[in-house]
């Protein structure tokens, strides 16, 4: 039998086997060089692993595409290099088949996990299934009788009982039917939201149809790249409906306690949407879009105002106005750029000679003249500085905010001194300057004051240097512009109401801030 085995063994065709390598170029470079072991194959040189892997790859599956099928009679690649892993030696008797592990001849394909190396070879499928991460490309096809040397079994015209199955192909030349399998008994999946298990029998099915739903809807907004606060809000509010009525079904307080929780969340989410996209609203009021979004760029408007007031050099509104706009011009650094528009824009009385009463008492600087900053243009502006806001490593600043806010506080500043029915008014600086803290002082939808309750004269003093007498004059003229609407002056507060068309422009007070008082 020893010799039979062996000259059997002899007479079998080794099994196909080829590789191909990944390695490093060199030293000192990202580049990569593929070889391949076949000899017709040229090696491959690219710039990084990435393309080389892709690249040895492609390589690999033409190979396999051109490579024939699977021979079945051909000896395991494998197995001619000893595999004793695959095949350990069990003391039985020689094998009658040598050449083969177990199973059919298959085409398998071997890597490394590093993706150094991919190896392709023919061999028997036990070898394969025991080789770590190798698969197969192609199989085998069984042998006929011809090729194994088993006399195929004789057909007959009667039956002899059920159905005879073997290992070779059947009598009559039909297929050796496949066994039936059996459906694996897999348990169904749980369905949860918020890491709580649905039960099953839970009643009404609607409710638990709504949780089930509620779950995957979160689930998918989990996966999203961009939020969707709305969404999100809507999502927390079905979520709060459901878990009280769950809660009453089964009476358990932690669902009740839950309920609550996503209440809350929706109402911080909607809020949080509001501001992000400059929608506040009133009870009764519709969305309102303002220039400056959320409210902390309203508190810091205010914060600005509030510093000018403590620390204008000169007195009067004039002064106090140019000085708001020179500080939101250089508030992040003390340095900023400035042209003549913006200074005869204000509707100042003699601009030069207060721009050179600045300029004289150090709080201003400016690299020429004050004539030739009233000259300047769009596309020459002169860099002007504030010595008092260039920050010092020894001291904080006297804004919270960063250069990013700068420019959109200067933005709305402009945006409502050039309001342009207030320059076809004709207004001057100390209109525009009580226009602009009118702004700053009023509720979500434009009424003046905190809670729409109006402005306390004093506190107004504070902001806008004026006689008690002259604000009746300004009032008029802010109404005839169009900028106010049903003012009323008494001897302690100015109520009244912006106009819908300036309401986007105002920087609305939070509920618990209190109106200052001077």
């Amino acid at each position: 039998m020893t010799q039979a085995a062996v000259s059997e063994l002899d007479e079998r065709v080794p099994g196909r086997r080829w590789t191909v390598r990944l390695d490093a170029a060199g030293r000192g470079s990202a580049a990569v060089r593929i070889s391949c072991s076949r000899p017709a194959c040229a090696e491959q040189r690219l710039p990084s692993a990435a393309a080389g892997r892709a690249a040895a790859v492609a390589h690999l599956k033409a190979h396999l595409r051109a490579a024939p099928a699977p021979r079945p009679g051909a000896y395991c690649a494998c197995k001619l290099e000893g595999c004793h892993t695959h095949l350990p030696d069990t003391g039985r008797q020689t094998r009658v088949e040598p050449w083969r592990c177990g199973g059919p001849v298959v085409l398998a394909v071997i890597t490394d996990r590093e993706g150094r190396w991919w190896k392709a070879l023919e061999c028997c499928s036990r070898c394969a299934a025991a080789s770590p991460g190798a698969k197969t490309a192609a199989t085998s096809q069984p042998p006929s009788s011809q090729t194994t040397g088993r006399p195929a079994p004789i057909a007959t015209g009667t039956s002899t009982g059920g159905p005879q199955f073997s290992d070779h192909l059947a009598a009559a030349g039909t297929a050796v039917p496949t066994p039936r399998s059996g459906p694996a008994r897999r348990r169904p999946p749980q369905a949860k939201i918020a890491q709580r298990v649905i039960p099953h029998d839970l009643r009404p099915v609607s409710l638990r149809d709504e949780l089930i739903e509620l779950g995957n809807l979160f689930r998918a907004y989990q996966q999203r790249t961009e939020p969707d606060l709305e969404l999100l809000a809507d999502l927390q509010e079905r979520k709060a409906r459901a878990f009280t009525t769950w809660a009453d079904v089964t009476c358990e307080g932690a669902l009740r306690w839950e309920a609550r929780r996503a209440e809350q969340a929706a109402a911080a989410t909607r809020l949080q949407h509001q501001q992000r996209t400059g929608g506040i609203t009133d009870d009764d009021g519709p969305v309102v879009t303002r220039l400056l979004t959320v409210a902390p760029q309203w508190d810091h408007a205010r914060s600005v105002l509030a510093y000018v007031a403590d620390h204008t050099p000169l007195p009067g509104p004039e002064a106090r106005l140019l000085t708001l706009m020179l500080t939101l011009r250089t508030a992040h650094t003390g340095t900023g750029n400035f042209i003549g528009q913006d200074i005869t824009a204000l509707g100042l009385t003699d601009p030069e000679e207060l721009v050179e009463k600045l300029t004289g008492c150090g709080w201003l600087t400016l690299p020429g003249t004050v004539g030739d900053l009233l000259a300047s243009r769009p596309e020459n502006p002169t860099p002007i500085t504030v010595p008092s806001l260039v920050p010092r490593e020894d001291q904080a600043g006297p804004f919270t905010f960063g250069k990013k806010m700068r420019p959109k506080l200067s933005g709305w500043a402009q945006k409502v001194i050039s309001d342009k029915k207030l320059r076809k008014a004709k207004a001057n600086a100390v209109t525009r300057l009580l226009a602009l803290t009118l702004a700053t002082q009023t509720n979500a939808s434009g009424r003046l004051g905190p809670g729409g309750q109006g402005i306390d004269l004093q506190a107004l003093a504070a902001r806008v240097p004026l006689d008690s007498g002259e604000l009746q004059h300004l009032v008029d003229q802010l109404t005839h512009a169009d900028w106010l609407t049903d003012a009323a002056l008494t001897d302690t507060h100015l109520t009244g109401q912006l106009t819908e068309r300036v309401v986007p422009l105002t920087c609305p007070l939070r509920r618990e801030v209190q109106q200052p008082s001077g």
